[in-house]
């Protein structure tokens, strides 16, 4: 059975810093693209990051772009997002998925997943 489990979800203030874990079970992540994707109250789920099989390409949605790096680390089976510069926008449940890097085409669309986490929600106040 796949599982993925995002943490690090909290409370933090303008202009601080987060780190969020997508660590994987039942499958071994940089064989796969991961994405993180959030959810705002009220809003649709948007596409944040994406990270490729082999961490051979990275890309990021324009308001995460400059404040936010994706990584991986091969031995935790675990895909992160470090957030800085974090503004009230920011604040929504963030999800990781999993896609099939045969199948995935920019991994900009939840369409293109097969597995996703149960969300971890933060708070930024201003």
């Amino acid at each position: 059975e796949v599982q993925l489990q995002a943490s690090g979800g909290g409370s933090v203030q303008a202009g601080g810093s987060l780190r969020l874990s997508c660590v994987a079970s039942g499958i071994t992540l940089d064989d796969w693209g991961v994405g993180w994707f959030r959810q705002a109250p009220g809003k649709e789920r948007e596409w944040v990051s994406y990270i490729a099989s082999r961490a051979e390409t990275r890309s990021y949605a324009g308001s995460a772009e400059g404040r936010f790096t994706i990584s991986s680390d091969i031995d935790k089976n675990t895909v992160y997002l470090q957030m800085d510069s974090l503004k009230p926008e920011d604040t929504a449940v963030y999800y990781c998925a999993a896609a099939n890097p045969w199948t995935i085409v920019a991994g900009q669309e939840a369409h293109e997943y097969q597995y996703w986490g149960q969300g971890t929600e933060f708070t930024v106040s201003s």
